[in-house]
């Protein structure tokens, strides 16, 4: 757990560039004293896979990275079914011996980096399995903890998500999305 993050209220979180930024240099500390040869990324789709991209590109890391799709691996895959945009994983390295470190936007209650943890394990065991986030927002139902975060959200929001989005100039943006109600 990085204990030197920033934390912010949801109301007034900083730009999402400059929680890239942040996450950047933890996830620079975080891969300190590891083999880069046998280091990779793991960015688990949509947000994940798109600041492991970036952040593949901008320390010049240089073994490959992979992404993930964790829909089939969801414990609620029964209850909401698939998931519209489902993308192809992408793990082109060997993972048996090697030192991951998933990267997603959000950390909440743990279960996608739990679903993420299983998929990776159907291709080999790794030698360490870190995490990357750009926010923690709390909440946590399983007992997972980042390694590198951009920053944590205090309070939580109620109510509402985080989300990231990519422009077309490959800028993030931030948004908080107040969830449907149902009913």
């Amino acid at each position: 757990m990085d204990p030197d993050c920033p934390v912010y209220p949801a109301d007034a979180l900083p730009d999402a560039e400059t929680l890239y930024d942040s996450l950047r240099e933890a996830v620079s500390r975080a891969l300190r004293g590891l083999p880069p040869e046998r280091t990779h990324l793991v960015g688990i789709h949509s947000g994940g896979a798109w600041l492991a991209e970036r952040l593949q590109r901008d320390l010049a890391l240089p073994a490959p990275m992979g992404t993930l799709d964790i829909s089939f691996y969801r414990d609620d895959f029964d209850r909401i079914g698939l998931h519209s945009q489902v993308q192809p994983s992408d793990i082109s390295f060997p993972v048996a011996g090697a030192h991951l470190l998933l990267v997603d936007d959000v950390l909440y209650t743990g279960r996608t980096i739990r679903a993420a943890m299983n998929e990776l394990f159907d291709y080999g065991r790794p030698a360490s399995i870190g995490l990357a986030v750009l926010l923690d927002r709390g909440g946590r139902q399983l007992p997972i903890a980042a390694r590198a975060i951009g920053a944590r959200v205090d309070p939580a929001p109620q109510g509402a998500s985080l989300v990231l989005s990519r422009g077309d100039d490959g800028r993030f943006v931030l948004a908080l999305e107040k969830e449907p109600t149902h009913g």
